[in-house]
């Protein structure tokens, strides 16, 4: 079983930067691919951003790239998302997800945090 905690989130002002943490305690962090996705009020899920195992290639959906980045510590078995210039339209719960594959379809992901709030204000 491989069990996620998302942290980090809060209220920021809009141009404003965060930077979430996932971190998992399973030994077999190190072979999965690590995504993140949010929700929004009344919205469907929609992806963020993914990245592989080695850390060597990462995606991230149009409406943030340039402003998110993905990485990850294998050595702390966490991957991170740094959300900078932050628009109010990035308000969501931000959830954290660990499959076999990178994939901007959340139901290649079998394993999923229990998120993290980010709002941000005009």
């Amino acid at each position: 079983q491989v069990q996620l905690v998302e942290s980090g989130g809060g209220l920021v002002q809009a141009g404003g930067s965060l930077r979430l943490s996932c971190t998992s305690s399973a030994p077999t962090f190190r072979w999965l691919a690590m995504a993140w996705f949010r929700q929004a009020p009344g919205k469907e899920r929609e992806f963020v951003a993914a990245i592989s195992r080695g850390g060597d290639s990462t995606s991230a959906a149009s409406s943030v790239k340039g402003r998110f980045a993905i990485s990850r510590d294998n050595a702390k078995n966490t991957v991170y998302l740094q959300m900078n210039n932050l628009k109010p339209e990035d308000t969501a719960i931000y959830y954290c997800a660990a499959g076999l594959a990178p994939s901007v379809d959340g139901t290649a992901y079998d394993y999923w945090g229990p998120g993290t709030q980010v709002t941000v204000t005009s």
